[in-house]
């Protein structure tokens, strides 16, 4: 181990990708659970509305991606560390997070941005690792973060994100197309990961910054 640590050649070489991948599916699965909890405790919800908008907002996409690949038993059921880790970091933020407007624009883009990219690739991966053709991955990978957001808004009263005018799916696309790229160029599955993962991370959040919108489609006459 000591070997490796000083050579990052080796390092390189040995690296463990599956491992790489459960850690970012955890990421997804706290950080959607924080957009949850910090939606629903703006909205004045108790603890336990709270937990449960967490939870949907969490595995909802996962769940409804595995369905549709017909993929059982559903990963949540299977290892109850989803459940924990949702349990855990949504009773953190409930007890640490005071919501006040500013705050929660800010923190539930912050980490609506970071769930993006983890579960786009995890959706792409897993509908890939089934067989599924190109646009039906990149499909589930669109499936898998934002059927989670649209019950968690719909929940809390609020229009779904991807409903309206923002970067979003876009950006989901554009990792997922760059994913299958450099998956056809031979580049290692851990970089090609990142690289996905960080492409969809810059393009939301430029987005965001720069206030990019999709225009509406208006026939003036």
């Amino acid at each position: 181990m000591l070997a490796i640590a000083l050579d990052p050649t080796t390092l390189i070489t040995t690296f463990d990708p599956g491992s790489l991948i459960y850690l970012f599916d955890m990421i997804g699965i706290v950080t959607c659970s924080i957009s949850g909890t910090i939606l629903a405790k703006h909205k004045k919800f108790d603890v336990f509305g709270c937990l449960l908008v967490s939870i949907v907002t969490a595995i909802g996409g996962g769940t409804v991606r595995d369905v549709i690949l017909n993929r059982h038993p559903l990963f949540w059921m299977v290892d109850m560390s989803y459940l924990t880790v949702i349990t855990i970091s949504s009773l953190v933020m409930q007890i640490f997070f005071h919501p006040n407007s500013k705050r929660v624009n800010k923190f539930l883009r912050l980490s609506d941005t970071i769930g993006l990219s983890a579960f786009t690739l995890i959706g792409i991966k897993v509908a890939d690792s089934m067989g599924t053709n190109v646009p039906v991955a990149l499909l589930l990978g669109v499936i898998t973060i934002i059927v989670g957001g649209i019950i968690r808004d719909m929940i809390c009263n609020e229009i779904p994100l991807v409903l309206q005018q923002e970067i979003y799916i876009t950006a989901a696309l554009t990792g997922g197309t760059l994913y299958f790229a450099l998956h056809n160029l031979g580049v290692r599955d851990w970089v090609t990961d990142i690289a996905t993962m960080s492409t969809i991370f810059t393009l939301r959040m430029l987005a965001i910054r720069y206030d990019w919108q999709f225009p509406t489609l208006e026939w003036k006459y």
